[in-house]
């Protein structure tokens, strides 16, 4: 129950919650829960956990509640009725506390809100408006929907209660519990049913607090004072309430005219009779000694057949957990009492069987100074009864214990086949959970090896046709001297220095959002505008081409063992774009502006950066430094009017590179992009590239980004025509 507790400060706003943080966190001091409660662990329902986990998640989201279970260090979900170690309540309270900055205390307080209206969520409304017409006869039967819960909840360790009225119209609420330090969640659930079944409003403060020398150890006794507000002193009718509105008013009359009850001057019943229709009952007196006891109890304790034995001679008090004194039942007089036969006093034929437990009621007979104990045998299901060699026939027939055994019996066989279905359900999210992620790797090489608006258009098994885009720039590169290299080296050099130098480009292509159509050997293409138009295409393919000049540098020749040199070419110009094959599908591009870009490539200069006069055109002005060729005589183009890409005059190699920069007069890293880019993807890689960067990625930002950015939400493509007898092809070389 002690994780339960932990929520309830959720409750509050957000903005009440930053509020009450920012005034006092000088003050607080976290303290950790199992410090603060040294008592004995005991075992906890997945149901408490389980309200745990729904409070943070529902006010905080799946990502708090994954940060909580992480350092906490427990499972994800939490089996209604399966039972768990408070070790993993008090880890999750602990790191829940961490988590919301603040100290338990104030924690509890607010949980107890939240618990009431989570039962209520949880099925048990009706049960608990039940319990009374009022907070006295509702706190009153508290015990004893404990018990009744016990015969689900078997290892649930619940607190008790007791409530005394004083003569000034106030209460007192007495707690005892074995967790020490939770008291304060007390009047978080007694204020909200108090709002919510008696339209009443009440404030409790704690009067008296000690730990009390109780059977089974120290116990925490707390002691409440409950003042009801004048303006709230008409009580609501129950909501449950199925008496006929006549009985009601019938009962009022009688009150309001002094009723009292008739007593015969003899009582009409003897002795033997009483004995056989309550077979389960036993009368004592103040030194506890037993006076008289039903025929059926005699016959399992043959003992309680000796006038005058003490009855703590053969039974011990299992609930409430107090000692058997006297004084003590007094005490509790309004709860139920369980009492469990000692083994060493029972006949030889029980000494294998499970022991006999009898529930009833304590009622004290002041004018004989003795206690009567009417009670029925504690069974849950016919095998309960069929452990103890006891049969239906050995309860009273008017004893509603016979209907609960049956009763309960197939409650507790749909209690197996809601176990089990929830199990069956907790496999299922689990297999769905890795199937998602399974799915979400598949998405992220699909969606590498396509364009994500074609990929998914494949998926769905629709035709995707081509789309014609007015303007592109499109860059090829090669290795300069590769031929010789790949004679000169083994197959795996190769496939090293190619690797490497891919993953560098691919990291590029991240960093200025240009879209990676294939590598052919060591030639790589990239085309900006396609398949998301952008105006800022030819900008984005001449950073990214200064940075595969810089990037180039990191490669080494594994021949010379110097920086490799590459060719780059780059054209704009119109291309039509779509997905040619039905095996291993590519998204190509069709055009001559393809053809153009390859020869620029072709006709470059190592380490050079070789532009037509189209790109020209589209990076004058830019801020980009730009130097003349001249005409050079070009394969199926003739004489053409070349240009070289020098640098960009207006950001730095650091901020082409996609790495993080300082400002020069902060000192502070500033970042330029919209978006931080993961390199988790380029992971797997890197360990087959011990050269491979390992600094954070920083996509560049360009003046359309959020342009870009709005298309791909919205998914807005060029207009599609079909690809069939256009006849326009591309080749490398």
């Amino acid at each position: 129950k002690n994780v339960v507790h932990v929520k309830c400060y959720l409750k509050y706003s957000t903005e009440k919650w930053a509020y009450e943080v920012k005034l006092k966190r000088k003050k607080w001091k976290i303290i950790e829960l199992r410090h603060l409660f040294p008592c004995v662990l005991h075992l906890q329902y997945g149901f408490i956990n389980t309200c745990l986990k729904s409070l943070v998640i529902e006010k905080f989201g799946e990502g708090a509640w994954e940060k909580i279970r992480d350092q906490a260090g427990v499972q994800d979900s939490f089996m209604t009725h399966e039972v768990y170690k408070d070790v993993i309540t008090m880890r999750l309270v602990d790191e829940t506390c961490k988590f919301l900055e603040v100290t338990p205390d104030i924690v509890l307080k607010q949980f107890g809100e939240y618990f009431f209206e989570f039962c209520k969520l949880s099925g048990y409304d009706n049960m608990l408006r039940a319990l009374g017409g009022n907070l006295y006869e509702f706190i009153e039967n508290l015990d004893a929907l404990h018990r009744y819960l016990s015969l689900s909840y078997q290892e649930m360790n619940a607190p008790s209660f007791r409530v005394e009225k004083k003569d000034n119209g106030t209460m007192h609420l007495h707690y005892y519990s074995d967790r020490r330090g939770l008291s304060h969640i007390v009047p978080g659930i007694i204020k909200a049913v108090a709002t919510d079944f008696f339209n009443s409003e009440i404030t409790m403060e704690i009067i008296h607090q000690i730990e009390e020398e109780e059977r089974t150890g120290k116990k925490e006794h707390v002691v409440f004072l409950i003042t009801q507000k004048p303006d709230f002193s008409l009580k609501r009718p129950s909501k449950l309430s199925s008496a006929p509105q006549h009985s009601a008013n019938m009962t009022s009359q009688l009150e309001k005219q002094g009723f009292e009850p008739v007593y015969p001057e003899t009582l009409c019943i003897d002795i033997n009779t009483f004995c056989n229709i309550f077979p389960f009952h036993i009368v004592f007196d103040e030194e506890l000694a037993v006076k008289q006891a039903g025929v059926n109890l005699q016959k399992i304790v043959p003992g309680l057949q000796t006038i005058s034995i003490r009855l703590d001679q053969y039974f011990t008090i299992i609930h409430p957990e107090v000692k058997f004194t006297i004084s003590s039942v007094r005490k509790f007089i309004n709860s139920q009492f369980v009492l469990r036969t000692k083994r060493n006093m029972m006949p030889e034929s029980w000494r294998n069987r499970p022991m006999l437990e009898l529930r009833g009621q304590m009622v004290w007979m002041e004018s004989l100074h003795f206690m009567l104990y009417l009670a029925s045998p504690l069974l849950r299901s016919l095998h309960e009864l069929e452990e103890r060699q006891m049969h239906i026939s050995d309860i009273a027939p008017h004893d509603v214990t016979r209907d609960l055994i049956l009763l309960n019996q197939q409650r507790l066989a749909e209690m197996e086949l809601s176990s089990q279905l929830e199990r069956k359900k907790e496999e299922l999210r689990i297999l769905s959970k890795n199937l998602e992620e399974e799915k979400k790797k598949t998405e992220t090489l699909l969606y590498a090896m396509l364009p994500k608006h074609v990929a998914n258009q494949l998926k769905e098994g629709k035709r995707v046709e081509a789309g014609e885009f007015k303007e592109c720039t499109i860059l090829f590169s090669d290795v300069v001297t590769f031929t010789n290299i790949c004679s000169q080296c083994e197959p795996i050099q190769i496939v090293f220095m190619l690797n490497s130098m891919y993953l560098k480009f691919d990291r590029l292509t991240t960093v200025h959002d240009v879209y990676k159509v294939e590598t052919i050997g060591d030639a790589y293409m990239v085309v900006g505008g396609v398949p998301v138009p952008m105006a800022s295409h030819a900008e984005r393919v001449a950073n990214f081409a200064l940075g595969m000049i810089i990037a180039a540098r990191g490669v080494t020749n594994p021949v010379t063992g110097s920086s490799i040199q590459i060719r780059v070419g780059i054209h704009t110009g119109p291309v039509l774009a779509g997905v040619v094959g039905e095996k291993m599908p590519r998204y190509c591009l069709f055009g001559d502006t393809v053809n153009t870009a390859s020869r620029m490539e072709s006709h470059g200069v190592p380490n050079k950066i070789h532009l037509s006069t189209s790109a020209y055109h589209a990076l004058k002005g830019k801020g980009f430094e730009i130097i003349g060729r001249g005409e050079i005589e070009v394969k199926g183009k003739g004489k053409m009017c070349t240009y070289f890409l020098v640098r960009n005059l207006t950001v730095s190699d650091n901020e082409i590179m996609g790495w993080q920069v300082k400002e020069p007069e902060s000192g502070q890293e500033s970042v330029q992009s919209l978006r931080d880019c993961s390199e988790a993807r380029h992971c797997q890689d890197a360990q087959s590239s011990p050269n491979h960067d390992r600094r954070p990625t920083i996509a560049m930002k360009y003046f359309d980004s959020a342009t870009i950015k709005d298309e791909l939400s919205s998914n807005s493509y060029p207009q599609l025509k079909d690809l069939a007898g256009t006849g326009l092809s591309f080749s490398v070389g």
